[in-house]
């Protein structure tokens, strides 16, 4: 296969998956922002699935997933020690 051709092979998969349509919108976002920013790349990554907003994100839900962890193995020791009360009450 020539590069010409994989190189519209690639194009044509940018287009199927909607890269190019995302791309193109953000850069035209960009262009008609009065104010530049002064980092494009940032703007495009914060505008373009907010891939710079999701790590605050990502860190606050996986330190709430810990601490989800830690509460349902504290009940789950609680409740063994109830049920084994229990047993030794009757």
């Amino acid at each position: 296969m020539s590069v010409t051709a994989k190189r519209e092979e690639f194009r044509k998969y940018l287009e199927r998956s909607g890269v190019m349509d995302a791309l193109t919108k953000i850069l035209v976002s960009l262009y008609e922002e009065v104010e530049k920013p002064t980092d494009a790349l940032d703007y495009i990554r914060k505008n373009l699935g907010g891939i710079a907003d999701n790590t605050s994100d990502i860190d606050n839900l996986k330190k709430e997933l810990e601490e989800s962890k830690a509460k349902i193995a504290e009940l789950k020791s609680k409740l063994v020690k109830y049920e084994q009360d229990e047993v030794t009450a009757e």
